[in-house]
C-alpha cells in the first residue's frame, strides 16, 4: 500500500513526522507522502522541514518518505505560484485540496489545479466533467479518498475517470492514527466506489511513481 497524502503536526495532523511514519509502516505501508497542509504563508516553513526528516528516516527505515504539501483553501488566481513555489522548496509530490463537498473551497480551484503544476488533485468533489478529460491530458491523477465526509463524491469521481481514462490514486488525507489503512481497507474503498480490484492495482502503480 502506498499512501501520498497524510498529515503531521506542522498543519493539522496530531503526530510528529518519525511516529506517523512508524504506525504507516506498522499497518504495512510500504512509501507515505507528507503533504501538510500550505498556502504562500507558511510553505516556505514547512516543506524543507518535511525534505529534511524524509532524508532522514530513508536512511534508516525500509518504508520511503516522501516530502510534498497540499495546497489548501489557496485562492484559484494563487494556485500556480504556490505550485510553482513549492517545487523550488523540495516538494516531490504537489496536491491541491479540490471542491469537496464538506467545504467551502472557492468555484474555480479544481480548474486552476488542473492548470498548474501539480501532482494530485484530491477529493475533487462534484468535478466538472471537462475538468477530469483535462486531468487526463495534463497526467494529473485525481485522488479516491478514504476521509470521512471527502469521500461522499468517490463513486462519482471514479466513473468519471474511468469514463475518459483519467489515472486515480487512493489515500487516507489522514490527520490522526485511526485515520490509516492497510491494503485491504483499502481495497473495500475502492470498490465502494464502484471499481474493482484490478483498479486498486493500477492505482497504486500510479503511486510508484512517486516512489523514487
Amino acid at each position: 500500500m502506498i499512501d501520498l497524502h497524510t498529515h503531521t503536526f506542522f498543519s493539522d495532523g496530531v503526530l510528529v513526522p518519525s511516529e506517523l511514519v512508524r504506525r504507516a509502516e506498522y499497518k504495512g505501508l510500504k512509501a507515505i507522502g507528507i503533504t501538510d497542509h500550505g498556502d504562500l504563508s507558511n510553505i516556505d516553513f514547512i516543506i524543507p522541514r518535511i525534505v529534511n526528516v524524509a532524508e532522514q528516516l530513508n536512511q534508516v527505515l525500509s518504508i520511503k518518505v516522501i516530502p510534498g504539501i497540499e495546497l489548501t483553501h489557496v485562492p484559484p488566481g494563487q494556485i500556480a505560484i504556490a505550485a510553482r513555489k513549492a517545487r523550488e522548496f523540495g516538494a516531490k509530490i504537489v496536491i491541491v485540496h479540490g471542491e469537496t463537498l464538506v467545504e467551502p473551497v472557492a468555484p474555480g480551484t479544481n480548474h486552476a489545479a488542473l492548470l498548474s503544476d501539480i501532482d494530485i488533485l484530491a477529493h475533487p468533489g462534484l468535478i466538472d466533467e471537462e475538468d477530469v478529460i483535462l486531468a487526463r491530458e495534463k497526467g494529473i491523477f485525481l485522488e479516491i479518498t478514504a476521509r470521512k465526509g471527502h469521500s461522499l463524491s468517490n463513486g462519482y469521481v471514479a466513473a468519471l475517470a474511468k469514463k475518459h481514462g483519467t489515472g486515480l490514486v487512493i489515500n487516507t488525507d489522514s490527520h490522526a492514527p485511526g485515520d490509516l489503512i492497510d491494503s485491504d481497507f483499502a481495497r473495500k474503498v475502492v470498490k465502494g466506489a464502484g471499481l474493482a480490484d484490478d483498479d486498486f492495482f493500477v492505482m497504486q502503480e500510479n503511486a510508484k511513481r512517486f516512489v523514487l
